[in-house]
């Protein structure tokens, strides 16, 4: 494991759940709940009514890092700062500075291993 994963989990976060989309599905519906209609929505449009599993790996890392992010509150506050502040922003260099820290985190987020 690299000094990068080994970041303690603060206190109150939950773990990440196993590597599986039922696994996910489950600690979104207990600890992100407000993601679960998008996320359920999502699966449906773009898999089941397609029948095609091909895009099953790409959904599974954006609901990933998605609830990497959710189910912690400062992290999920501070991107979504960074991304208001970006649209916000009269210099297009600070735009692109601060959605670049925003995609960083998400990017970091997304990377968190199961039981971190």
């Amino acid at each position: 494991m690299s000094s990068r994963h080994a970041t303690p989990r603060p206190a109150g976060v939950p773990p990440m759940p196993g590597r599986n989309l039922k696994a996910l599905r489950e600690a979104i519906a207990v600890h992100a709940p407000r993601l679960l209609a998008d996320f359920d929505r999502h699966w449906k449009r773009d898999i089941a009514d397609t029948y095609d599993l091909t895009p099953v790996p790409a959904f599974m890392a954006r609901w990933w890092a998605e609830y990497a992010l959710a189910r912690d509150p400062r992290l999920d506050a501070r991107v979504s700062d960074l991304e208001d502040r970006a649209a916000e922003a009269d210099d297009v260099a600070e735009a692109r500075a601060l959605l670049e820290q925003a995609a960083h985190l998400r990017r970091e987020a997304g990377q968190t291993e199961p039981g971190q």
